[in-house]
């Protein structure tokens, strides 16, 4: 299926259409390579760990020193090779962090400048998607070394001279955490903490996929319905599944269901790794935002994304780079958007590409600079998924660059400071 997507919304879709790459990376015999400059040995502090690595070998200018062994931490397991070069032949250039005393998982960070090349190849079973190693720990398990001469980590902790050696394992596929403070409305409509039925919203943290960035497509709807699933992961909002537009191991995007209860809720992200935490939302009723990116803050002042209607143009009083500008005047018919704006008339909910017409069912009334304007429409935009258009005519107002604009919805004032160009 193709999603009906006019010029002019592209120009106005910032969230919905993140810039990143759509590719998903496989785990076939996969390889992920690079490179890292360290904090420098006199930073290291109490409670890191230097670890020196086996098996390596000093050719004259540089030092390899490689670890292999078996996985089973996903697919049909496999091999792995953990390959670390670096000038000269000195110390290993890593420090190991322990989660806490006595821990035997650490993050690895550098001393200086190396790098580093995971190869991992299936034995058996299907191909899956592979991960991004910012997380990457280690596991010392067993009393062998795994054939390798020498797996020792120095100081661990606060506990000079200890050690740890044995068996090396990884883990590939990392449980998702959600950040605290993590999950946010759509962040160019106002990335306010308290999300609301069918609207758009943010959610950071880390492990939150185990693919390369990817967006949504046509293939990935059925129908009408927006996805549930992308690359592996799930979101769940009070038990309910959110529709997912756009995943990576940092950032997933997803618009909330329509029938979950006001009030505090539990976010759950889920991928190949596991089930993250319950993570504790609030939601409101209503929560209501219209586009203003950050590009579209001008002397201090946020401007919202209006176009004049049926154009490529923006409302703005100056040039801004990609996009064609000129001041409204009076009269003149515009069109805004936003997400969070609740039901409308007929009932289409979260999930559905709006296929036709309808109407805010909460009051809406939108000013210039505390006159009224005229709307002429106000719902959700057609050929979109969770995308509230919004028509105007522009009011008689004193000229300004900065007029300030204000909305109400059910009779509460909206919380975002926004301004729009007129002239007379």
């Amino acid at each position: 299926m193709t999603l009906k997507i006019t010029p002019a919304l592209i120009a106005v879709m910032v969230f919905l259409v993140p810039p990143a790459s759509a590719v998903v990376a496989t785990l076939g015999t996969s390889t992920q390579q690079f490179s890292l400059t360290g904090i420098g040995p006199n930073g290291a502090g109490q409670g890191q760990s230097k670890m020196s690595w086996g098996s390596c070998v000093f050719d004259g200018t540089n030092t390899t020193c490689t670890l292999s062994g078996p996985y089973t931490a996903f697919g049909g397991g496999g091999l792995y090779s953990f390959v670390v070069s670096y000038p000269g032949s000195g110390a290993f250039p890593l420090i190991a962090i322990t989660q806490e005393p006595a821990s035997n998982q650490f993050f690895a960070q550098a001393t200086g400048p190396f790098s580093f090349k995971i190869t991992l190849t299936p034995t058996t079973g299907p191909a899956v998607s592979f991960y991004s190693f910012a997380n990457f720990n280690f596991t010392y398990a067993s009393p062998t070394c795994n054939g390798v001469t020498t797996c020792l980590i120095g100081q661990v902790g606060n506990t000079p001279n200890a050690s740890i050696s044995g068996q090396i394992t990884g883990s590939f596929d990392p449980t998702p955490t959600v950040t605290p403070l993590g999950v946010i409305t759509a962040g160019n409509y106002g990335a306010f903490p308290i999300i609301a039925p069918g609207t758009w919203v943010e959610i950071y943290g880390a492990n939150l996929a185990t693919t390369l960035p990817l967006t949504w497509a046509g293939e990935d709807f059925n129908g009408t319905q927006a996805p549930t699933a992308l690359g592996g992961t799930t979101v769940t909002i009070a038990g309910k599944s959110a529709f997912v537009d756009f995943v990576s191991p940092a950032q997933v995007n997803v618009q909330v269901p329509s029938d979950i209860a006001a009030g505090t809720q539990p976010l759950v992200v889920t991928t190949a790794g596991g089930a993250s935490r319950a993570y504790n939302v609030t939601v409101g009723a209503l929560e209501p935002g219209l586009l203003a990116p950050a590009a579209f803050v001008l002397n201090g002042r946020q401007h919202v994304a209006a176009v004049f209607s049926g154009t490529l143009s923006f409302v703005l009083p100056v040039n801004v780079a990609g996009v064609i500008t000129a001041r409204a005047r009076p009269g003149d018919n515009i069109t805004l958007y936003g997400v969070g704006f609740g039901p409308v008339t007929p009932n289409i909910l979260a999930g559905q590409i709006v296929q036709q017409t309808n109407a805010l069912q909460s009051e809406f009334h939108i000013s210039l600079g505390g006159t009224p304007a005229t709307v002429t429409y106000a719902g959700l935009a057609p050929g979109f998924v969770g995308l509230y258009q919004i028509n105007l005519v522009v009011p008689t107002v004193v000229a300004s660059d900065a007029v300030p604009l204000t909305f109400t919805l059910g009779g509460v004032m909206s919380r975002q400071n926004l301004f729009i160009a007129v002239q007379n």
